[in-house]
């Protein structure tokens, strides 16, 4: 079960987002002005928080529960 919105930092939320995006680690350290390192304590954190084995089950369970929306 994934954790809900109101479980995710705003910053993790960001992460999220970019990663959707298809954003790598560099990539999203890069837009956000934090370093790798810290996007992937956020990344481990998401996956931690939602009980996801990669990345991609993160995002398709973010999208099922409606904390990522399609545009």
């Amino acid at each position: 079960m994934i954790a809900r919105n109101s479980e995710l930092t705003n910053r993790e939320l960001e992460v999220l987002k970019l990663l959707a995006s298809g954003l790598n680690s560099k990539e999203i350290s890069e837009q956000l002005f934090i370093s790798t390192n810290t996007v992937e304590y956020h990344r481990k954190q998401l996956l931690r928080k939602t009980k996801s084995r990669n990345v991609a089950e993160l995002i398709g369970n973010a999208y099922r529960r409606g904390i990522l929306k399609i545009d």
